[in-house]
């Protein structure tokens, strides 16, 4: 940005609003411009999010490969809820979380829950919407909403990724507690999905650097 200019990506804007994000967005890369997931897409990737909820990625992902090749290839409402828990389970899910992608499949199948009009509600409508499946909560929400539907101002305060990085860029010793990060992200309402992300690059360069 040249001086006397107005910051023209949400980068800029994040480095002007707190210079403590100097350091990570001038050594590590952008925000990946995102398009919303397609919509045959949609429910595949909130069983994706379910699994991925309180696990290492690397176990995660591993989990979520085993239960893509249990479906056959096809993450679909009908194929999950023929599926049943028990046989979720031994993909190596939790019982709670085959439990939520059964009932995930069902609300879809029948209608209480319709990805096809997600990018048209609010981020809090959808946050409702797929909450009422017990078992998926805000993180998970917050997850769907920022690689899924490309939302720009989603700001996963329950993320330990983004309290950590939050934290580290701050000199700071803990995490921070996500009230106060709430509290904090309001400085960058409007492009709040950016700084989970330099949150996030800021961790990882943490542990390469380990």
């Amino acid at each position: 940005m040249t001086p006397g200019s107005s910051p023209t990506n949400p980068a800029e804007r994040l480095v002007l609003a707190d210079p403590a994000f100097r350091a990570v967005v001038a050594t590590t890369a952008a925000l990946p411009r995102r398009r919303p997931t397609p919509v045959a897409r949609r429910f595949a990737a909130l069983v994706e999010s379910i699994t991925y909820q309180m696990l290492a990625c690397s176990a995660a992902a591993a989990i979520h490969g085993r239960l893509v090749a249990l479906l056959d290839g096809d993450v679909s409402p009908a194929r999950v809820a023929a599926a049943g828990v028990d046989r979720l389970r031994s993909a190596g899910l939790t019982r709670t979380k085959a439990v939520a992608m059964t009932e995930l499949a069902l609300a879809t199948l029948e209608g209480r829950i319709r990805p096809e009009r997600h990018g048209r509600l609010s981020d809090g409508e959808v946050i409702a919407e797929v909450t009422q499946v017990h078992g998926i909560g805000p993180w998970t929400g917050h997850m769907y909403l920022l690689f899924d539907l490309a939302r720009p101002d989603v700001w996963p305060t329950g993320d330990y990724g983004v309290r950590a990085g939050w934290s580290r860029i701050h000199g700071l010793d803990e995490p921070v507690p996500p009230r106060e990060l709430a509290g904090a992200g309001a400085a960058f309402t409007g492009y709040r999905s950016t700084v989970a992300w330099y949150c996030w690059r800021a961790l990882e360069s943490a542990g390469r650097a380990g």
